[in-house]
């Protein structure tokens, strides 16, 4: 297991990490969300050491993370970590060397991981002869190619197509599912919704908000209404204790109601309103909940 305990971190006036504290268990697929600057990235260069703390502790299973064990993680930063002229396979061999495999076991590892992501035919090209989407896939496997058990990733779906994300998804529940302890950042936050059982929020370098999705989302003290009507209108809204209208089209709006609302009434306001093509009620989405845990 990785965890963070209580970590500060200033840089000058800026306050980057402020008690940062968070677990990521063995198996674990954990979302890590947070506004721009909020201090996702310095958490996760803290697991690495290529930020210092200014205080609290980083282990693993317990103990601190000294070099031989940091060899068994792998990291994906935002920004391009690898070299643009060198062929992808030698460099994939590279990286897998550096966390201690034998040559001939890191071009094995490499060529499988490349062929695992649809680039064994370019396993010969430049880095920077590729797209940025295959790019980031050769990123990606970059952090795979030695097997670790912690997987570190800032970003990860950046710039991918929508089939580039959703095999880069695919590849780390893959992953959790073998065993490895997966973190990873992203701003999409519908398809975090879809792909994480657990998130947790950063603002202001400290945890706003942590636990299983449908939890977060349930405790919620309020609910989403969403109707689409055949006229369009609203005017029985006004009666709804407390409604507010949170998005608008012709002919459908969504609605932020308290969660224990007399559905039935709502409803029938609605019908005697006008003709009904949808009608539905449930608990705010993930991004409506980050939305409200950094006051957004």
């Amino acid at each position: 297991m990785l965890r963070l305990t209580e970590l500060h971190k200033r840089y000058g006036d800026v306050l980057a990490l402020d008690g940062c504290s968070f677990d990521v268990a063995r198996g674990q697929l954990l979302g890590f969300l947070g506004p721009n600057g909020a201090g996702k990235t310095t958490a996760m260069r803290s697991v690495f050491s290529l930020v210092v703390p200014d205080s609290g502790s980083v282990t693993w299973d317990g103990a601190p993370i000294e070099p031989a064990i940091r060899l068994r993680f792998g990291y994906m930063p935002e920004q391009r970590g690898l070299y643009p002229r060198m062929k992808i396979k030698d460099q994939l061999t590279y990286f897998g060397r550096l966390h201690g495999l034998e040559t001939a076991d890191a071009a094995s590892s490499a060529m499988q991981w490349l062929t695992h992501l649809g680039l064994e035919d370019r396993a010969d090209s430049r880095l920077e002869e590729l797209s940025h989407g295959n790019q980031q896939r050769v990123q990606l496997a970059a952090a795979l190619v030695h097997e670790p058990d912690l997987l570190v990733l800032d970003e990860p779906f950046s710039g991918l197509d929508p089939l580039g994300v959703e095999a880069m998804a695919e590849l780390l529940q893959e992953r959790a599912d073998a065993g490895t302890a997966v973190l990873f950042s992203s701003h999409q936050l519908d398809l975090v919704e879809d792909l994480c059982e657990d998130v947790i929020v950063i603002n202001r370098g400290s945890i706003a908000l942590s636990g299983p999705v449908a939890e977060l989302r349930g405790a919620s003290p309020h609910r989403y209404l969403d109707v689409d009507t055949v006229d369009g209108g609203t005017d029985w809204i006004g009666v709804i204790d407390g409604a507010e209208i949170v998005a608008r089209e012709p002919h459908r709006i969504r609605l932020r109601v308290a969660a224990d609302v007399d559905l039935r009434s709502v409803l029938d306001r609605a019908v005697n309103a006008g003709q009904i093509r949808q009608f539905s009620f449930g608990p705010p989405s993930l991004s409506e909940v980050f939305r409200a845990a950094v006051g957004q």
